[in-house]
């Protein structure tokens, strides 16, 4: 069952002004090496191969995931990256072609309805993969919006075995409970166990993880500070982002923050900062 959340008007302009992330960029534009996923064989991975998906933001497009992508490359960690375009009717189509000897494959998720929730997104693109390449465990990394994504894919599709097993999630800036600007809630204080005080009305909906979030996972919750007095990283409060942890506490395998500081903690660089490129690439990776 398809499932939209709408982002309100003006978080969605937050986004562009504070993110400023690529608008023009969302190319669809299919290349030479284009695949189209439903008229190709399909190749099975090695067992031992663990793909890699990035999901972006709001009003945002795979550029923005395609500095650590590149930096988990250079370091070795990755050792390909491929692009998966998911167009409104959740049809996707694959730019680039996996290499037989790939270990570490990354693929960056690009989809056209950058402006709302839609969890089907997350579940397409992995799919579309599966179907060409044949594989059984994944890693997700989001940025902002993208977070929310992989939250309501997990709450959505925990009991369908027929998807790939979730083994590591990157949360980088994730707005659990709501964008500065939502109201109280976006800055609510939270209790011991992290629940927030006040409760956003999209965070209430993700209550189900409380009881069924995957348990193989391991999560690592990344989020910033400016240290301008705000607590905040101009966008996304950092008691929006540590709520995270009320929703899947007791379930994952393991969780562990890191809050990024000063001017480079700012929203839309959190996915252009060289600590968080080291942070995401030896929990993925161990390097």
């Amino acid at each position: 069952m398809k499932r939209k959340i709408l982002i309100p008007l003006f978080v969605v302009l937050a986004a562009i002004i504070g993110c400023g992330i690529y608008l023009k960029s969302s190319n669809f534009n299919t290349t030479a090496d284009s695949v189209s996923t439903n008229k190709v064989k399909k190749r099975k991975l090695n067992n031992k191969v663990i793909p890699t998906f990035f999901f972006h933001g709001a009003s945002s497009s795979y550029r923005a995931e395609e500095h650590m992508a590149n930096a988990a490359v250079k370091a070795g960690a990755a050792d390909q990256i491929i692009r998966a375009n998911v167009f409104k009717n959740d049809k996707v189509t694959l730019i680039g072609k996996l290499r037989k000897n790939i270990k570490h494959p990354i693929i960056e998720v690009n989809y056209a309805n950058n402006y709302s929730v839609n969890p089907d997104d997350v579940k397409a693109a992995l799919v579309a993969v599966q179907n060409k390449y044949s594989y059984h465990k994944v890693n997700l990394v989001g940025h902002s919006m993208g977070n929310l994504l992989i939250a309501h894919y997990l709450n959505e599709n925990y009991a369908n075995k027929s998807l790939p097993q979730v083994q590591k999630v990157v949360s980088i800036a994730g707005h659990y409970n709501g964008w500065l600007g939502e109201g109280e809630e976006a800055t609510s204080a939270l209790k011991k166990n992290r629940q927030p005080i006040h409760e956003i009305p999209s965070f209430k909906t993700l209550l189900g993880l409380r009881k069924h979030y995957p348990k193989q996972i391991k999560v690592l919750n990344i989020y910033g500070d400016l240290q301008d007095g705000s607590r905040s990283d101009g966008s996304v409060a950092v008691s929006s982002a540590k709520s995270y942890k009320y929703l899947i506490n007791g379930r994952a395998k393991s969780y562990r923050e890191v809050e990024i500081k000063g001017k480079q903690a700012q929203h839309s660089w959190l996915h252009r900062n060289a600590q968080v490129d080291r942070l995401l690439i030896k929990f993925l990776w161990k390097k």
